[in-house]
């Protein structure tokens, strides 16, 4: 089970690497992708929904419904934004701000352990140092020549969707256990979907349909991705989850030199073998 979450971190940077290779296609904006990409995630999982399907009778109380309608909300907006960035900036470039999303659901569920006992076991302070130090090289890969932050609105959006990524799982944390993994992914994607296309009416005929396959093909690969996700927070707890999956970055810088031919800074390699380092340390930890 503890290497499951760096399978999944593998999984992200994949994902997120053909995820900016649509975007930069011409005819494909945001607002159609997230709306088609969450088609594609629901049409993936709807074979196997009738075999995983399990929402136990607490699943259905008034609080636990508003906690699930919160995380679907914050999940809309979160992807909006961090597909608006994505549409605009390198990917080595947004990625440090983008993967500012663990040091917030650390730091988020470290918090909430002093207030709610679903998050009691989050109480780890070697994880949360660790955790925080992965985060922070994170951070650093991104200053200029002159140490400070370059934002734009590129930027600002996928600070703020990373943020509400964040909340978005922790949040989730509190309902997993009236859920299996897979029906709450399944039912959190339709509702996004749903919501989505409501909302923005998009004209599938305007994907070129070379597009379409790489929309619909990144779909398997989040449903795999949050599947694990899920299980690891239940598991192995949301900070120790967490950490193993700041592995993702090291495989998106990698991705991205290969694949998309962006410059890699030395600065984005000192992040990554510090990133790995303080994985390393986590796993020792808890064994």
């Amino acid at each position: 089970m503890i290497y499951l979450p760096i399978i999944g971190a593998f999984l992200e940077a994949v994902g997120v690497t053909i995820e900016k290779k649509t975007l930069r296609k011409q005819g494909i904006n945001y607002k159609n992708y997230t709306t088609y990409s969450f088609l594609a995630i629901v049409l993936v999982m709807l074979p196997f929904i009738y075999f995983f399907w399990n929402l136990e009778p607490e699943g259905y109380l008034v609080r636990n419904i508003l906690l699930f309608s919160l995380v679907v909300i914050l999940s809309i907006i979160a992807n909006i934004l961090i597909f608006y960035a994505l549409k605009r900036e390198n990917l080595s470039e947004i990625e440090p701000i983008r993967l500012m999303q663990p040091l917030f659901t650390v730091l988020l569920a470290f918090v909430f352990s002093f207030f709610f006992s679903a998050y009691s076991s989050e109480k780890n302070f070697i994880i949360l140092g660790l955790a925080l130090i992965a985060s922070a090289s994170l951070v650093f890969s991104h200053f200029d020549k002159k140490y400070h932050l370059v934002y734009d609105k590129y930027m600002i959006a996928a600070l703020a969707g990373s943020f509400l990524f964040a909340s978005e799982l922790v949040i989730s944390r509190a309902i997993l256990p009236y859920y299996h993994p897979f029906t709450f992914y399944f039912l959190r994607s339709l509702s996004v979907f749903l919501i989505a296309f409501i909302m923005f009416r998009p004209s599938l005929s305007s994907i070129p349909n070379k597009n379409k396959f790489l929309i619909f093909i990144v779909g398997p690969i989040w449903v795999v991705y949050r599947v694990i996700l899920y299980y690891g927070y239940l598991n192995l707890g949301i900070i120790f989850t967490t950490i193993l999956f700041i592995l993702a970055p090291v495989f998106i810088y990698t991705f991205a030199r290969i694949f998309l031919k962006e410059k890699i800074t030395w600065k984005q390699v000192v992040s990554s073998i510090v990133i790995v380092a303080c994985v390393i340390a986590a796993i020792i930890t808890e064994m």
